[in-house]
């Protein structure tokens, strides 16, 4: 079964090889924290957009990032 064609603008595939989330390299550049308004790393490993003033990791699923601070990881605990 063939593939179908990816859409400008879209990542080049939808986790990385260990199963990661994947995210579009100009929307990374686009968002921000939603506290501190400070840019965002994007961890493939964990699928996350991490804001390391504000000690969060914002989940992505689907490759679509969830900026609420209530969905957020906290990097404080274990």
């Amino acid at each position: 079964m063939e593939r179908p064609a990816r859409r400008k603008g879209q990542p080049m595939n939808d986790s990385t090889q260990d199963g990661g989330e994947e995210i579009d390299a100009k929307l990374l550049d686009l968002l921000v924290c939603p506290l501190t308004k400070e840019p965002l790393r994007f961890d493939r490993e964990r699928g996350e957009l991490v804001s390391d003033k504000a000690k969060l990791a914002y989940p992505v699923r689907g490759g679509v990032p969830i900026m609420l601070p209530s969905e957020a990881r906290s990097l404080d605990k274990p």
